[in-house]
């Protein structure tokens, strides 16, 4: 067009071509490898060594891929080759990665959801109940399901002397379940004190990011240090929760669908929690050693801040649908 130059529009910087996508995808594909091949071998009680390999390095791969990807990133920023164009660019990007992370825990929801409303009643004899009678007879339905329906024909022998052999190893029910236990007992029950300290975080979160737009490092340092601390002391209680479970609860992976649900969307949720605690630790040393981010210019901060209100969120669900009902 006549009278438009190249000074009408922003610089666009385009980085150079890197391997960094690659060797994440590559990281990414060994930790799924990996995982598989080991709790196969915990479930079939083979040899899983190599899959543990394969997981561990695949995650060392994939923490160096994104500490070197992310180092490049901040340098480009703090140079100022970051246009306001690609700025918007990375809000958008942090913006598509969380709702593939809500559409991720959906998936687990909606399975949560099939088994307790659909394929549970079903095997109990609900609708047609050919399902009952035929395989799992005596199978009576409940939530938090305590006896599978192997316990209900009597166990592993039973079910293979019945001519079921389409099985992969002992499924007994737990001997307690984790469900809310009554108000009489809430200061014991460490979902609550875990709900306590992630819902903390968040308003700590929005301290810290009110002082950073204020301009008070300060301030912003000692409430996202407070986050920090709140937020590993959830994983802390998590483990504690995990262990009280096995140990005392006899609730186990293979507890049948719940004990696979409750340590699949709990598991889960506590690595991403683990992960956004990881990021905001970034996000401090880079405040408290770098001193890098100003009341106008805090983007990483601030998806960091998105990231863990997202973590916060997804665990008040699990609460309510995992815990109490």
């Amino acid at each position: 067009m006549s009278g438009q130059h190249n000074s009408d529009y922003q610089t666009y910087y385009v980085p150079e071509q890197s391997w960094m996508a690659i060797l994440a995808s590559i990281a990414l594909g060994l930790m799924v490898i990996g995982a598989a091949g080991g709790i196969n071998s915990l479930t079939y009680k083979t040899d899983g060594s190599t899959s543990w390999v394969l997981l561990i390095g695949g995650m060392m791969l994939l923490a160096g891929v994104l500490a070197t990807w992310f180092t490049i990133t901040i340098r480009e920023n703090l140079a100022g080759m970051n246009s306001a164009q690609l700025k918007r660019s990375y809000r958008l990007g942090m913006q598509w990665f969380i709702f593939s992370e809500v559409m991720f825990f959906f998936c687990f929801f909606g399975v949560l959801l099939y088994l307790r409303t659909l394929s549970g009643p079903w095997l109990s004899g609900d609708g047609a109940g050919v399902m009952n009678t035929i395989l799992w007879p005596n199978f009576v339905y409940e939530w938090p399901l305590m006896a599978t329906p192997q316990d209900a024909m009597g166990g592993l022998d039973a079910q293979n002397a019945a001519g079921h052999l389409a099985n992969n190893g002992v499924h007994k029910g737990p001997a307690q379940n984790m469900a809310f236990p009554g108000f009489a007992d809430l200061l014991h029950w460490l979902p609550f004190w875990n709900t306590l300290l992630l819902v903390s975080s968040s308003v700590f979160l929005e301290f810290a990011h009110h002082a950073l737009k204020h301009d008070k490092r300060r301030v912003f340092n000692l409430w996202l240090a407070a986050t920090l601390v709140f937020g590993f002391s959830f994983v802390i209680l998590q483990i504690v929760e995990y262990h009280e479970a096995y140990s005392e609860y006899g609730l186990f992976l293979n507890s049948g669908v719940y004990g696979a649900t409750f340590f699949l969307l709990t598991g889960f949720h506590g690595f991403h929690v683990c992960m956004g605690a990881c990021i905001l630790l970034v996000q401090f040393c880079r405040s408290v050693m770098g001193r890098q981010f100003t009341a106008e210019d805090h983007f990483g901060f601030e998806a960091a801040s998105w990231y863990w209100h997202f973590v916060d969120v997804v665990w008040i669900c699990l609460v309510f649908v995992v815990y109490l009902f």
